[in-house]
């Protein structure tokens, strides 16, 4: 992290971090919302082109810069590829000002205690010296909790923070993702277990050292409003989970302090059969409506 003008926007930009790293298994969902059927490709590859060409659209989009879009996290191979004749790191920060984060993660475990771990990540470190030689600032990991089970919930903070650390020996800032499935019952519950839980984890960090939060929307306004003014906390986002754009702006306009990382809410309303005019122009108005919702906080 030896880019101050990254460290300073992520620390206090106005704006939001736009997620763009829908994987293997989210990649066809978020082809057919963008208006691209399954048939429209025949294998990975030609899957993974497509979805970069809607990658790459959003990122030149002429609203798309850090005046509003601070943070983008990209997909391991969209980090590999280029935007506009450039790797898509160097694209992002030289010519949008937007700091590039990499999703890290090789997916969910099956579900235990209520929660899904991350599955192990051999090659994580190889991965985080290529993010480093290719000017990411920061990683995103995710698991999820699907109830307020004490155990499941211990178990999947202290494996983010654990993995977290590896990524802070590398120099990168890890933003930490336990998501709180939005559709279980007993949700307020769980996101009161896992204030706790990483409250724990965050006393014990070493003096200095930060990492940032990437949580559901919780159902008690500014539950986590201790978290965003933790020292060891650079910034607390927030993730739309499957709520519509105009829920998860509304819910975010009322947490101070955090900001939006949204992605299937980001992406709401494009489709690849629109004119670049009309493209631009959606996008243009959803990323205000999110700068909006993350800036009233």
């Amino acid at each position: 992290m030896t880019n101050a003008a990254q460290t300073k926007q992520m620390q206090s930009g106005p704006g939001f971090i736009a997620a763009l790293d829908q994987s293997g298994g989210s990649t066809p969902k978020a082809l057919g919302l963008y208006g691209v059927s399954e048939d429209a490709y025949s294998n990975d590859a030609e899957m993974f082109d497509l979805i970069h060409a809607m990658r790459a659209r959003i990122a030149q989009a002429p609203a798309f810069t850090g005046e509003k879009v601070i943070g983008a996290i990209l997909f391991e191979m969209t980090m590999d590829r280029e935007i506009n004749g450039k790797p898509s790191a160097t694209f992002l920060w030289e010519d949008r000002g937007v700091v590039p984060f990499l999703k890290v993660d090789k997916g969910l475990e099956d579900g235990a205690n209520g929660v899904k771990m991350m599955k192990p990540m051999p090659d994580l470190d190889a991965l985080l010296d290529r993010a480093v030689a290719a000017g990411i600032f920061g990683t995103k990991m995710r698991s999820v909790i699907d109830a307020a089970n004490q155990a499941g919930i211990e178990a999947i903070v202290a494996q983010q923070f654990e993995v977290g650390a590896q990524i802070t020996a590398k120099g990168l800032m890890p933003i930490i993702e336990p998501e709180v499935n939005i559709t279980i019952v007993d949700k307020a519950e769980a996101e009161v277990m896992l204030l706790a839980a990483l409250t724990r984890h965050l006393d014990a960090l070493p003096e200095g050292q930060q990492v940032m939060l990437k949580l559901t929307l919780p159902e008690v306004e500014n539950l986590y409003k201790p978290l965003v003014d933790h020292p060891a906390v650079m910034r607390v986002v927030a993730l739309s989970g499957g709520y519509s754009r105009d829920e998860a702006n509304a819910r975010l306009s009322t947490n101070t302090g955090m900001i939006a990382s949204f992605s299937r809410a980001l992406t709401e309303g494009l489709s690849a059969g629109q004119t670049d005019d009309e493209f631009n122009a959606t996008i243009a108005a959803t990323i205000d409506s999110i700068a909006a919702a993350s800036n009233a906080g």
